[in-house]
C-alpha cells in the first residue's frame, strides 16, 4: 500500500481498477466480456464488493429530508446543483444516487480505463438509492441556514449525500454544486432551448492534463471558476428566496417557488471536500456573504499564495489521518493569522474517501483494498465529521440549536480525534503536490 503522501486527492471509487485488471486479461475485450469465465469473475467481484456493504446513512436530526435537482440556465455557464432540504412527511420514493449512465463512463475515464468499464461500474451502483425523498415538498414556515457544498476532483453533485442529508435533517438547506470547470468526472448541459425541452443532454467529461502541461495554472484557474460558481449558486438561491424564481430547466415536480422566504440570509456557509476544500478557501476570500467555511481534507495545491491572508471568516479544517502530508498542512497553517478563528482536527484511522458516499456503497473487501474505508468504522468517521461541523456552524452562524453539545469535538476531544494534525511539519521544506499525489520540490 502506498504511503499516505502518495495517495492522490481523488474522491471516486477506485474499485474500478480491479475490474480493469479483468479487462486486460484478453486482447479482445468484447469477446472476453461475453465469455462465461469473465461473467463468473464479475459475479465473484460483485459478491466481494457487496460483502459488508452498508446503506448510505440517513440523517440523525429531527427533520425529514427531501432532495431535488436544480439547473438554472441550460448552458454550461449556468448553475447545476442537487438540493437537500427539510421536507414534509409525504410518501415519495428515495432518490436515485447516480442518475445517469454517463457518470459511470466519466468515472472510467477518470480512472484511465476503457469506457466498457463504466458499464460494469453501473452494474454495481446504477440502481442504488440514497435515503432522501425525491421531490418531496419543502417543510415551510421556517427560515433555514444555507450551505453551499463543493465536490472534489473527479466527483459530481450526488456522491456526498451522507453529508447533505445529515445537515438537512438538522435544519439546513444544502446546495451541492456540480462544477463545470472540467474537474467533475462528468456533467451535462443543453446546447439550446429546444434541446433542453426534449432533454437532449450534452455531456462534459473530466479535463485531463495535456502532455507537458503544467498542473498549477490549470488547477488555479479551476479553483477560481469553482469559487465563482459557488457565489453564482448563492445569488440564484437568494433570488428565489426573494420571490424572483428562475425556471428549473429540468422541469421536475419540485416547485421552486416553495423556496421563497425559506433562507436565513445571515446564516450562510460553504463546505467542500478535497478540491472542494480549496474551493471553500477561495470562496471565503472572494465572497463575504459566506459567514464561515469548513474544509474537509482540503487539497491546497490549487490555491495561490495571495489567498491565505484574505480570509477574515472562521475556518475549520477536518482532516483524515491517511491523506494529509507536510506541504499541505503548511499551506493550511498559512491561513492562521492573528485574530482569525481557525480550527483543525484529524480523524484517527480515517482515509480521504471517508467523506464520500463510496465509503458506504462498497463492501469491506473492496473498501479496504482501495482505501475507500479506513481502520475506523465509516459511520463513526462520518458521524464525528458531521457533529463537529454542526457545532462549528452553530457557533459561527449564531444558531439557536443544541449543536453546542459537540463543541468538544471542535477541539479534538474524543478518542477517535487528534487535536490539530498528525503530520510533523518541523524542518520540512515546502513542497508542491500535484494531482498524482506525488510531492515535488517547490521552486519558489
Amino acid at each position: 500500500m502506498l504511503p499516505p503522501k502518495l495517495h492522490a486527492p481523488f474522491c471516486l471509487c477506485t474499485c474500478l481498477t480491479l475490474v480493469h485488471s479483468f479487462y486486460w486479461q484478453d486482447l479482445n475485450p468484447v469477446a472476453y466480456i461475453e465469455s462465461s469465465a469473465w461473467v463468473k469473475k464479475l459475479q465473484a467481484l460483485m459478491a466481494a464488493a457487496r460483502f459488508g456493504q452498508s446503506k448510505i446513512p440517513g440523517g440523525n436530526g429531527s427533520y425529514s429530508v427531501g432532495c431535488t435537482d436544480l439547473m438554472f440556465d441550460y448552458t454550461n455557464k449556468g448553475t447545476f446543483l442537487r438540493l437537500y432540504y427539510p421536507s414534509q412527511d409525504h410518501d415519495h420514493c428515495d432518490t436515485l444516487w447516480i442518475p445517469n449512465k454517463e457518470y459511470f463512463f466519466g468515472l472510467s475515464k477518470f480512472l484511465g480505463t476503457h469506457w466498457l468499464m463504466g458499464k460494469i461500474l453501473s452494474l454495481f451502483f446504477g440502481s442504488m438509492t440514497t435515503p432522501a425523498a425525491w421531490n418531496s415538498p419543502l417543510r415551510t414556515g421556517e427560515k433555514y441556514p444555507l450551505i453551499i457544498f463543493s465536490h472534489g476532483l473527479g466527483a459530481f453533485r450526488t456522491i456526498y449525500s451522507a453529508i447533505g442529508i445529515d445537515l438537512a435533517s438538522h435544519g439546513f438547506i444544502v446546495a451541492a454544486i456540480e462544477h463545470r470547470d472540467g474537474s467533475a468526472s462528468a456533467t451535462y448541459y443543453f446546447k439550446d432551448q429546444s434541446a433542453a425541452e426534449i432533454g437532449n443532454q450534452t455531456w462534459l467529461y473530466l479535463r485531463t492534463l495535456k502532455q507537458g502541461e503544467e498542473e498549477f495554472p490549470l488547477r488555479n484557474e479551476q479553483v477560481l471558476q469553482r469559487a465563482k460558481e459557488c457565489s453564482q449558486a448563492l445569488d440564484l438561491i437568494l433570488d428565489i428566496d426573494r420571490g424572483r424564481p428562475e425556471k428549473n430547466v429540468l422541469d421536475l415536480e419540485f416547485d421552486v417557488e416553495q423556496l421563497k422566504d425559506s433562507i436565513d440570509k445571515d446564516k450562510i456557509a460553504v463546505i467542500g471536500h478535497s478540491f472542494g476544500g480549496a474551493t471553500v478557501i477561495q470562496s471565503l476570500s472572494e465572497d463575504q456573504r459566506f459567514r464561515c467555511g469548513i474544509a474537509l481534507d482540503a487539497w491546497m495545491f490549487p490555491l495561490g499564495d495571495e489567498v491565505y491572508s484574505r480570509i477574515p471568516q472562521p475556518l475549520f479544517f477536518i482532516n483524515s489521518e491517511r491523506f494529509q502530508y507536510p506541504s499541505n498542512i503548511i499551506k493550511m497553517k498559512k491561513c492562521y493569522l492573528p485574530d482569525r478563528e481557525r480550527k483543525m482536527i484529524t480523524i484517527r484511522g480515517s482515509v480521504h474517501q471517508n467523506f464520500v458516499d463510496f465509503t458506504f456503497a462498497t463492501g469491506k473487501i473492496i473498501g479496504y483494498i482501495f482505501t475507500l474505508k479506513g481502520e475506523i468504522d465509516s459511520n463513526v468517521a462520518m458521524g464525528l465529521s458531521n457533529k463537529a461541523s454542526l457545532a462549528f456552524l452553530q457557533k459561527h452562524l449564531g444558531l439557536q440549536k443544541d449543536f453546542d453539545q459537540w463543541d468538544s469535538l471542535i477541539e479534538g476531544e474524543d478518542d477517535n480525534l487528534i487535536p490539530g494534525t498528525n503530520i510533523d511539519t518541523t524542518n520540512h521544506h515546502a513542497t508542491l503536490q500535484n494531482s498524482t499525489g506525488i510531492e515535488k520540490p517547490n521552486s519558489d
